[in-house]
């Protein structure tokens, strides 16, 4: 599994649809594409929330972002991530 990092904006649609059940089917849509989601968070600011997630690949991720795009009217941006650790081997 490789971690993601999907960063998203909401639309003044989105916004109207704020709830725990728009968050549960968002959970459900990332866990059937066989992901995790490892956290959630709103933010202030630019963007409007983040959710960190595992994923079984980059094309996952991406299938991932659009479902959850179109579902949501919530605009994805979404970025592999590599652990510090990780990435120092790389350079050592």
């Amino acid at each position: 599994m490789s971690r993601f990092i999907m960063f998203g904006t909401y639309s003044v649609e989105a916004i109207d649809d704020i709830s725990s059940d728009r968050t549960e089917m968002a959970i459900g849509v990332i866990k059937k594409l066989g992901g995790k989601v490892v956290a959630m968070y709103a933010l202030l600011g630019e963007p409007d929330l983040i959710i960190i997630i595992d994923m079984p690949s980059p094309e996952a991720a991406m299938k991932a972002s659009v479902e959850l795009s179109k579902a949501t009217g919530i605009g994805f941006s979404t970025s592999q991530a590599v652990s510090v650790e990780g990435f120092d081997i790389l350079f050592s």
